[in-house]
């Protein structure tokens, strides 16, 4: 992690726990918006007007997060306008490395060979974790946000007319249910099988694989239209399905998430089938990369060996 904008340690995957030995996830540090006009958004101060090429996203395939803002820069059109780096799966002693593995990308914008130097460009005291996603702003040379959840409402509703108006994935009439079933999803799924996957502690890791479990049996009953709330596809499934999608090949083993695996849940697998049939998702998902940057993290798998399973055909993988 950076301390005072100097690389000090290796990459460890929790920075902090709680009382019971939980994993604790860093907050964002930087959270302000793109705007149409350039106003302050929700968090953060104003000046980042949505312009074409102005903006740039540092992304992995192999992150839930980032893939939340890679799904809703497919969706929303926003690829000419937003231009994008790729860092490669595997976890170093140095955080997330751009470079040549195949779907990795080096850094055309600052030339940087370590995700951490785009944090301390944009703040050369930083202390934290180097994460991704990250939204860069080439004109006032800076990160913009790193808060996926804000990147994924940012690239709905800031970019204005350079975004395509024909899906909404936040819209005004669900606002309310949509925020709530984020609300519970979150800590209880999205990061819950984070939860399992780095307590240090049975009382933590059983809490934890208890709520993951628990979230996805509601989520099997829940489910009665082709999406979360119906007909329409919302931020709620992208948020989910990041999560879903990983859910045999990294969290089932290796985050020891073990009580059944995502095929064995008959709606939920449909699900994940119709949202990954959305022209554009599927683009967005590298088993490779998942599989390969989930089996690095040495705390957990100390050798480095990826395994050759699971079968995910039924998915087209």
């Amino acid at each position: 992690m950076l301390v005072d904008g100097k690389w000090s340690e290796n990459w460890r995957p929790a920075q902090a726990t709680d009382a019971k030995g939980g994993f604790l996830r860093q907050t964002s540090a930087f959270r302000a918006w793109v705007t149409p006009d350039g106003a302050p958004g929700p968090t953060g101060e104003g000046g980042f007007r949505a312009e074409a090429g102005r903006y740039h996203l540092y992304a992995a395939l192999v992150c839930p997060w980032a893939s939340r803002a890679l799904i809703a820069r497919k969706l929303k059109g926003l690829e000419a306008a937003v231009s994008l780096s790729i860092v490669e799966p595997a976890l170093t002693d140095q955080g997330w490395r751009f470079g040549d593995y195949p779907g990795a990308t080096d850094d055309p914008v600052n030339g940087a060979i370590w995700l951490h130097e785009i944090y301390t460009k944009a703040d050369p005291h930083f202390t934290g974790r180097a994460t991704v996603p990250v939204l860069w702003d080439k004109q006032r040379q800076t990160i913009v946000n790193n808060e996926s959840a804000d990147i994924l409402r940012m690239f709905n509703s800031g970019f204005g007319a350079l975004a395509d108006d024909a899906l909404d994935l936040y819209p005004e009439d669900l606002r309310e249910k949509i925020d709530a079933l984020n609300d519970d999803i979150y800590p209880r799924l999205n990061n819950g099988v984070y939860r399992a996957g780095f307590a240090t502690t049975q009382e933590a890791y059983q809490e934890a694989f208890q709520q993951v479990f628990a979230t996805l049996d509601a989520l099997e009953l829940r489910l009665e239209g082709p999406f979360l709330f119906g007909a329409r596809l919302v931020e709620t499934d992208i948020r989910l399905f990041v999560t879903l999608i990983r859910f045999d090949a990294a969290y089932h083993g290796l985050f020891k998430c073990n009580r059944r695996r995502l095929a064995d849940y008959p709606r939920l697998s449909g699900w994940l089938n119709r949202v990954l049939d959305v022209p554009g998702v599927r683009k967005t998902v590298s088993i490779d990369h998942i599989k390969r940057g989930y089996y690095s993290i040495k705390a957990l798998n100390p050798n480095g060996i990826v395994p050759l399973g699971p079968d995910l055909s039924a998915l087209g993988f």
